[in-house]
């Protein structure tokens, strides 16, 4: 794959639910109620190899107990230097550090109280996921997330197990590599994660009713900019994500997905612009996403496909990407 971000739980640049409380919003947890695991969340930042290593956990997960699993809560990362967040490498541990099969992570969501969504105003900015493809964001030359000491990052998660295997101590850890500010040193620009989501800003979670299923969301740019690239999230039987620009009748990208013989989702491909030129898009354009699923199963499975393209946005002027920061990042909890 190329340098450039996968995108979540099937992307790479380019993937939480209802545990106590109902959280709404993109890629958001699904409706459904489940009892609450005594997990934590560690933070190990290693300032000399700027990386922030967060670890979460431990989950419990019976063999085939599905999802019906004590769930972690959500919890909160505060940032603990100014700078870029470059890279992130999530994976799935036991307690003595081994990796898991990645498919026991539903998905894990990222987002910064701090900031508003570009696409969905009034909602936390979207900036991280992964899902069971658990797929890396690698850094991209030049270009980051820019994060303020004290921002809080909520933490949102779900994992299962389907198989005949317990896991009874797993913990969920992503490594993110980051560039500090430094008076004097060059500075990176700004990226933007863009979340088109089939099901626009309300919960991305849907129905997968037997058979095919086609589904279209649809979104109007408030800022003009350029997409650097685009990859995708989809869940088991996704065949195909498409992105459109309306305004122009073009398309700007073909996600075909990579499945298993058993319908299971395994990869979503990237399509990478050039850094310099991207694919540009001025403010008012409408952009489509559309998602193509094909149930065999015979029967619906609730709450069972997403489909997000994602990607990372580079606005034409920065200034304006100021209005999305709606407070001043809360001081770190003194101990």
């Amino acid at each position: 794959m190329s340098p450039f971000p996968r995108f979540i739980a099937a992307i790479g640049l380019l993937s939480t639910l209802l545990i106590a409380t109902s959280l709404r919003g993109q890629h958001e947890h699904m409706q459904m109620t489940h009892h609450v695991a005594d997990a934590k969340l560690s933070v190990a930042n290693d300032a000399a190899a700027h990386a922030l290593t967060v670890r979460l956990g431990p989950l419990n997960l019976p063999a085939r107990a599905g999802m019906n699993v004590a769930q972690a809560p959500d919890l909160i990362l505060t940032i603990p230097f100014d700078g870029w967040i470059t890279a992130y490498h999530p994976r799935l541990t036991d307690d003595a550090g081994k990796t898991l099969p990645p498919r026991l992570l539903h998905h894990v969501a990222f987002y910064n109280t701090e900031r508003t969504d570009l696409l969905c105003p009034g909602k936390p900015e979207h900036i991280f996921g992964a899902g069971g493809e658990m797929n890396d964001w690698p850094a991209t030359p030049g270009v980051g997330y820019r994060v303020q000491k004290g921002d809080r990052i909520r933490v949102a998660t779900m994992v299962h197990n389907e198989s005949e295997t317990s896991y009874p101590k797993v913990y969920l850890e992503v490594k993110m590599e980051y560039q500090p500010l430094v008076a004097g040193a060059e500075e990176l620009k700004n990226v933007y994660p863009v979340w088109f989501d089939v099901k626009e800003c309300g919960n991305s979670a849907y129905d997968l009713t037997p058979g095919h299923n086609v589904t279209t969301g649809q979104f109007t740019l408030a800022y003009a900019g350029k997409l650097l690239g685009v990859g995708g999230h989809m869940h088991d039987y996704g065949e195909q994500l498409r992105l459109a620009d309306m305004t122009r009748n073009e398309s700007i990208a073909t996600l075909d997905a990579k499945l298993d013989p058993q319908g299971h989702i395994v990869s979503m491909p990237i399509v990478r612009f050039d850094n310099r030129n991207g694919w540009r898009l001025p403010k008012g354009e409408i952009i489509r996403v559309t998602a193509t699923y094909n149930n065999p199963t015979g029967h619906t499975l609730p709450d069972g496909a997403m489909g997000i393209a994602v990607g990372y946005f580079l606005p034409s002027v920065e200034s304006e990407m100021a209005a999305l920061r709606h407070t001043s990042p809360a001081a770190p909890p003194h101990h």
